[in-house]
């Protein structure tokens, strides 16, 4: 491993150094996309309340992002480090950048690749990994969000054990919702909880987009109704019966999730760092007072922290070796730490903080969605408190 030359105010720990010559270069492109394409619009974007998906999808398919720790179909097959380094840069920009590609590929992508019929593996996965098509993963219903296990959303046999499918019910709060040309929706059944691909403009499915987000508006975010919704019987994922199929795709998002925090972390940070020592009060940089440099160091500490937390729990997935409890510690320190990086930022910036101009208050906005989405930091503390006592606080 090659010593730092240097200190970098950005990464003091060089926990950079840490990560493969690979893994490098995906941060680095990843990055530089970022930079040149992302950035210099986001804050418009997230003002305006839009994303322009259709746009953007075929340049991350050809950044080769969505459904980069995939095998196959179009996929790179990338180890789950990248893939999460891949994530920070995203999530560094915005949040809604990163809940794209997390909700293509490690959502609706990731539950065709685990549990779909090789027809349906050919007939989406490698448009969706090109960013031809678009998906989205339909859980979440408007009264069950932490506890699925209940959700009203059902599916029920048309004329017979291989009969068509018909279903019925409301997804609420679904990233990509309006704009995907393939939902993948979960609903009870008479064998358990079954996964369905609901086509665009399957009659009687409609999405309605949400309006009035304070959080995420540089994301689409909308509601679906499925109303006597009749599919073939091949429209069944075959693979998973239950909620094991939902909450393992869960579990990979929430992965890209503890990543992709660091990144916003990291953003905060650097940008209050290069105001203070450019903003002058009292014939001084405000980098010179004490209290900014607590507030600085406290945040340079918290996102190296966060940092070293996301790559120790990707080589445990790269090894095999990761539970559901590593990635709730993950998702539940990462995203409290940018949090709090986020708001003591705004502070170092003052006014300034409050404007687009700046990504510091956006990224606050976006993390107050982060933390509730895929599991609650609620939810991730029982998963952490049963792996330590050995006993549920869930009922």
């Amino acid at each position: 491993m090659a010593k730092p030359t240097r200190i970098d105010p950005a990464d003091l720990l060089a926990v950079g150094d840490m990560l493969t010559d690979e893994e490098r270069l995906i941060r680095d492109t990843v990055r530089k996309f970022a930079d040149e394409r992302i950035r210099p619009d986001v804050g418009d974007w997230f003002e305006r309340g839009v994303f322009p998906a259709r746009e953007l999808a075929p340049e991350l398919g050809a950044l080769g992002v969505l459904g980069m720790h995939l095998d196959g179909y179009g996929c790179t097959g990338s180890t789950a480090v990248a893939y999460g380094v891949a994530c920070m840069e995203l999530e560094a920009a915005d949040s809604g950048l990163r809940s794209f590609v997390s909700v293509q590929g490690s959502l609706a992508m990731r539950s065709i690749h685990a549990y779909g019929s090789e027809e349906q593996k050919q007939r989406w996965l490698p448009g969706m990994a090109a960013g031809e098509l678009i998906g989205c993963f339909a859980l979440t219903e408007p009264d069950f969000g932490s506890d699925p296990a209940n959700m009203r959303t059902r599916a029920r046999r048309k004329g017979g054990e291989n009969g068509d499918w018909v279903l019925s019910g409301t997804k609420m709060w679904i990233t990509n919702g309006s704009i995907a040309d393939v939902a993948v929706v979960w609903a009870q059944t008479d064998e358990g909880v079954r996964g369905f691909l609901v086509e665009r403009g399957t009659p009687g499915f409609t999405a309605n987009d949400v309006h009035g987000k304070l959080s995420l508006r540089a994301s689409v975010t909308s509601e679906l109704v499925l109303d006597e919704v009749v599919l073939p019987a091949d429209a069944v994922l075959p693979g998973v019966t239950g909620l094991r199929g939902p909450l393992s795709s869960l579990g990979e998002a929430r992965y890209g999730i503890l990543w992709g925090t660091v990144g916003a972390a990291r953003d905060c940070y650097t940008a209050a760092l290069e105001y203070a020592k450019s903003r002058i009060q009292f014939e001084r940089p405000i980098a010179g007072f004490q209290l900014t440099q607590q507030k600085l160091v406290e945040m340079m500490l918290e996102v190296e922290k966060a940092y070293l937390v996301a790559l120790r729990i990707g080589r445990l997935k790269d090894e095999g070796a990761a539970r559901p409890a590593h990635i709730s510690f993950g998702k539940l320190n990462n995203v409290r730490a940018a949090l709090e990086i986020a708001r003591s930022a705004r502070t170092v910036l003052g006014a300034n903080g409050i404007t687009t101009e700046y990504p510091v208050l956006r990224h606050a906005n976006n993390l107050e969605s982060v933390l509730t989405y895929e599991g609650t930091s609620e939810i991730h503390t029982l998963v952490l408190g049963e792996a330590i006592t050995g006993e549920s606080a869930y009922r």
